[in-house]
């Protein structure tokens, strides 16, 4: 029934009573990776598959068959291998397979996180990273594709193909976090490893998308964002460190900047003549006295880092950077302490909501528990 190629032109209209030529027009592409005809097939229909194409016919979970060289493909030979996988029919009784187009070039998407990954740094505790960047895609097995997404995903649009191909490679940047944290990644080293995590996690994306017929073929672009109170701290530091100056004396210079900027009263003068002899750094002693006098006035508690005493409404430690930690709980994986909400862990980057799964009764295989379809034998469950 499909085996037969057709010599002539692809075109559009009908050449049987109730057949139609079928095509995937370019001016509707554009960035559609993926196209449902919106009838099923029936005998006489031609299908025409351009270079840029793959057509590939889908009935019950199961791909029964995908074309992939350009041609026009009249469906008319009843000896053709092929229709031993089709609902076999007589004449006028239609046919019960379904076609979908796919794209065979590389197609650019961009990824980002909708939940903060939790990374449990050294100095600054617990911090919310947001990861977004660019990626860039195509379809490296048809059958796979379409079992996955379509039959076992449910997913019939290009967009809701995206976004499941967004979330996983989330997944992926979020367990490579997890294994360069393991080893002694800090948050003042994400920017100098960027470079490092895309190579990584383009790394791990063969294994990953394989079973879903995918092929990620570049990651670029990443940008891990932190909060500002948190980039604020890591800007101080990176001030402290190069002034040679512990926190009490880096407030004491800030407070001396700001009153310079004041054109009236002494304080500006004072301040002028501080900035002359160093930033402000000599007379932060002589101004240390009053500043810890004024936090004593306020309710404060204990850094649990190095015991400090600090203002108790404070997020981050004036002394240390240490932040004052929330309640945690264990990784049912690695047993690693996490803040409590926590959607993945920072040491192993394991899913601390992972949904339910239920085995596959007739090969044994774990599969999500809402899954339609066994992504491994095809079985509807």
């Amino acid at each position: 029934m499909f085996g037969k190629k057709s010599s002539q032109v692809p075109y559009s209209g009908g050449s049987v009573v109730g057949s139609i030529t079928i095509a995937w027009e370019t001016q509707f592409k554009q960035d559609n990776v993926m196209w449902k005809v919106p009838r099923l097939i029936r005998l006489n229909d031609n299908i025409v598959v351009r270079e840029d194409e793959i057509a590939v016919f889908f009935r019950d979970g199961k791909v029964l068959t995908y074309f992939d060289q350009p041609n026009r493909y009249a469906l008319t030979d009843f000896n053709a291998p092929v229709v031993g996988k089709l609902l076999k029919f007589f004449s006028g009784v239609q046919q019960q397979a379904e076609v979908y187009y796919l794209q065979r070039r590389f197609l650019d998407g961009k990824f980002g996180s909708q939940e903060p990954f939790q990374f449990a740094d050294p100095t600054f505790g617990v911090v919310n990273l947001k990861v977004f960047g660019d990626y860039r895609w195509r379809i490296s097995d048809p059958s796979n594709f379409i079992s996955q997404f379509v039959g076992t995903f449910n997913v019939e649009t290009s967009q809701e193909v995206e976004d499941r191909l967004r979330e996983q490679i989330v997944v992926l940047l979020y367990t490579v976090l997890g294994q360069m944290k393991a080893k002694g990644l800090k948050i003042t080293d994400l920017a100098a490893n960027l470079t490092t995590i895309e190579q990584a996690v383009l790394g791990l994306a063969p294994d990953h998308f394989r079973q879903y017929g995918v092929e990620i073929n570049k990651i670029q672009g990443i940008n891990i964002s932190l909060p500002d109170e948190v980039q604020k701290a890591i800007d101080t530091r990176s001030d402290m460190s190069v002034l040679g100056v512990n926190y009490i004396q880096y407030q004491a210079g800030q407070a001396m900047v700001d009153a310079a900027k004041n054109p009236t009263g002494v304080a500006g003068a004072g301040a002028g003549i501080g900035i002359g002899l160093g930033a402000g750094a000599g007379m932060g002693y002589g101004m240390s006295g009053q500043m810890m006098s004024g936090m004593q006035q306020q309710p404060t508690k204990a850094c649990p880092k190095c015991g400090s005493m600090v203002p108790a409404n404070a997020a981050f430690c004036p002394n240390c950077g240490a932040s004052m930690s929330p309640a945690t709980i264990p990784c049912p994986k690695c047993g690693t302490q996490v803040p409590v909400g926590t959607k993945f862990c920072p040491n192993c980057g394991n899913n601390m909501s992972q949904p339910a799964t239920k085995k596959c009764p007739s090969c044994g295989t774990e599969v999500s528990s809402n899954a339609k379809f066994c992504p491994n034998c095809g079985k509807q469950l």
